[in-house]
């Protein structure tokens, strides 16, 4: 069985024993996947678990139970259970939430529920209305446009969607091998005979993609160093559909075949400014998830050092800054499905992890979101500020053949030299230090990756030995310092300087020195008797005692 996520939930049988408050607590999660992209409750198998006991066996009054009382205690909230058998000869339930695709999902008391993560959420009042307009999204994709005829399309769009569809690797022999009418169908751009609003935006004429309701309109604006407007470019014609927009902005704009040069032994290596893969999954992101019932155009703003683009709407309900990295959540859930069948972005939850594998490898830090009243904007650096990380993850991807997420884990800790459990959770956006094992894969096993110390004050740097058979040229800092070398700093700051604030000693032995580490070593020290700790809190001070 998989781990507990967006999709999956696994509940013990003592929910059905457990009286009203079991199945309760259950109708909460149906309603919460209900509301968000539908889900399997695996109903058999304990939280501490992967699998069910061997031997347990679900009676028929079970099943019964559960199919009866669901529906009692929710509102717009489709199921289907079924028995299962497991490998190891156990049974279990197979709860099975449908997605609500027009309606709000909820309980039979008033309450509702999203799924987001591994986690049902209770959503407040002011929740409600973000939560229908991404239903409405949802419903705008399907729907009939004005009555257009399906035969009123533009011959040359509909001829390069079908032959795109047909030798796409991401699609089925099954869907490829449909007539022209049934690939339209298979979409969603055709509904009843006529041309859905998703089919008007991809395969339609210019004049009905131009009275389409907030078809997507983006300015590129680049800006100089004091924030003046030098170059604007505007694709607002609506003659173009969301893929051929992409190629567009990409021609187009000069700016992106911008490069540094940098020194690669005998040869220079080229690093271009801006990503190729990075500009078009943020090109892509801002078409397929941003709301087509709200108004407001898509903005690519280039500054001297980094580079914005400006999406309206707000977040998908259930998405935030903090868990953008790990939480998959639809908006428009057709126009992604045609995105990544003909490889335009990467596949659904994964857009922004491939972004902060390029960015990363590239010397960067990675992109960072911001939610305002009314947009959302994705900022990406422009300049190279670790060029040796470059080359260090070049090779060692090369040697080891690492995968994506610990490229990603591995540029963190090269960027920053050395980083806490803590400092990487944050970074990675992850909740506790047990969830880091994914991320570092066999970067430790490999010896790519040493620690040093336990728990949350575990200390991450890239082993020495790799630097030196890479022949690493970064900077050398005090971030890694053994304990006792940083206790010899101390003493000599000390003995130099006279009774001093933890600041004050910091400043002058090297900010690169992590405050935890500086901060446990002082306490450590004064426990010892080798320093007299003066004070309380704020205004604590320390100082050699007589003896050191």
């Amino acid at each position: 069985m998989s781990e507990e996520n967006q999709l999956y939930d696994k509940k013990s049988l003592k929910v059905l024993k457990g009286g009203d408050v079991g199945l309760r607590d259950l109708a909460s999660d149906c309603v919460a996947f209900a509301n968000a992209s539908g889900g399997r409750i695996d109903i058999g198998i304990e939280d501490d678990a992967s699998a069910p006991e061997p031997g347990q066996r679900v009676s028929d009054a079970q099943l019964g139970k559960l199919q009866k009382m669901i529906p009692s205690l929710t509102v717009n909230v489709a199921i289907s259970v079924t028995k299962q058998v497991t490998e190891n000869g156990a049974e279990l339930l197979l709860l099975q939430v449908f997605p609500s695709s027009q309606n709000i999902a909820a309980t039979s008391d008033g309450r509702y529920f999203l799924r987001v993560a591994d986690e049902s959420r209770r959503l407040m009042p002011e929740d409600l209305g973000r939560l229908m307009n991404d239903k409405s999204a949802f419903v705008w994709e399907a729907q009939p446009m004005r009555q257009v005829p399906m035969q009123q399309v533009d011959a040359d769009k509909l001829r390069d969607f079908l032959r795109n569809i047909r030798t796409s690797d991401r699609v089925s022999e099954r869907v490829k091998q449909k007539s022209d009418r049934e690939v339209l169908e298979h979409y969603l751009m055709v509904r009843d005979d006529c041309l859905t609003n998703l089919g008007v935006l991809w395969v339609g004429l210019r004049n009905d993609r131009a009275v389409l309701r907030y078809a997507p309109i983006v300015q590129f604006i680049r800006y100089d160093e004091l924030g003046n407007k030098v170059f604007k470019r505007t694709w607002d014609d609506y003659s173009l559909n969301p893929q051929e927009l992409i190629e567009a902005i990409w021609r187009d704009v000069p700016d992106w075949q911008d490069s540094y040069e940098f020194p690669d032994g005998l040869f220079r290596k080229n690093i271009p400014h801006f990503d190729e893969v990075v500009v078009r999954e943020l090109l892509a992101n801002a078409l397929v998830h941003r709301p087509y019932t709200q108004g407001g155009d898509i903005f690519i703003c280039l500054y001297p050092d980094r580079l914005e683009v400006h999406n309206p709407g707000l977040l998908p309900l259930g998405v935030t800054v903090a868990n953008i990295l790990h939480t998959t959540k639809k908006r428009n859930d057709h126009l992604a499905q045609v995105f990544y069948d003909l490889r335009l972005m990467e596949r659904e939850g994964s857009g922004f992890d491939k972004m902060y594998e390029v960015l990363l490898a590239s010397g960067r830090p990675g992109p960072v979101v911001v939610e305002g009243d009314d947009r959302v904007t994705v900022t990406v650096a422009r300049r190279v500020a670790h060029p040796a990380v470059i080359d260090l993850i070049d090779k060692a991807d090369r040697a080891y053949q690492l995968q994506a997420r610990e490229r990603i884990t591995l540029g963190l800790i090269a960027q920053h030299e050395s980083m806490t459990a803590t400092q990487l959770c944050k970074a990675l956006a992850i909740k506790s230090a047990d969830l880091l094992k994914p991320w570092l894969g066999r970067l430790e096993n490999f010896g790519i990756v040493v620690t040093k110390g336990r728990t949350k004050g575990t200390a991450y740097s890239v082993s020495p030995a790799v630097l030196r058979a890479h022949d690493f040229r970064g900077r050398t800092s005090l971030k890694g310092i053994e304990r006792h070398r940083l206790r010899e700093l101390i003493v000599s700051d000390l003995q130099i300087y006279g009774v001093a604030k933890r600041g004050e000693i910091h400043d002058r032995i090297g900010r690169d020195v992590p405050e935890r580490q500086l901060r446990s070593e002082l306490m450590s020290m004064a426990e010892d008797g080798v320093l007299e700790a003066i004070g309380e809190r704020g205004g604590r001070r320390y100082g050699l005692t007589k003896k050191t």
